[in-house]
């Protein structure tokens, strides 16, 4: 059964053709963001100290989680490894 979610999101790809061709690349980069957020929170880790383990800045991590559009991959290895994770890339059917 699709949530309420799910339904909005389908009515308006369907309505919105602007909404529907840019969905998709939108949707990942914030799930990019929020798999960051995610394991840094179940490694019980505080930004900054995720940016000392990384060599970068706070703002740098902040901005990883909030916005992860066009982030390298050797960046998000790079913040997997300092997590104690592994980067894994599928590559699956549309």
């Amino acid at each position: 059964m699709k949530s309420d979610l799910d339904k909005y999101i389908s009515r308006r790809k369907r309505t919105d053709k602007k909404f529907a061709e840019n969905f998709e690349s939108g949707y990942q980069e914030f799930k990019v963001g929020v798999l960051l957020r995610q394991a840094r929170e179940q490694a019980g880790i505080t930004q900054e100290v995720l940016a000392q383990r990384t060599k970068t800045r706070k703002s740098a991590i902040s901005r990883l989680e909030n916005h992860a559009e066009d982030v390298r991959l050797s960046t998000i290895e790079r913040v997997a490894h300092a997590l104690g994770r592994n980067l894994v890339i599928q590559l699956v059917k549309a």
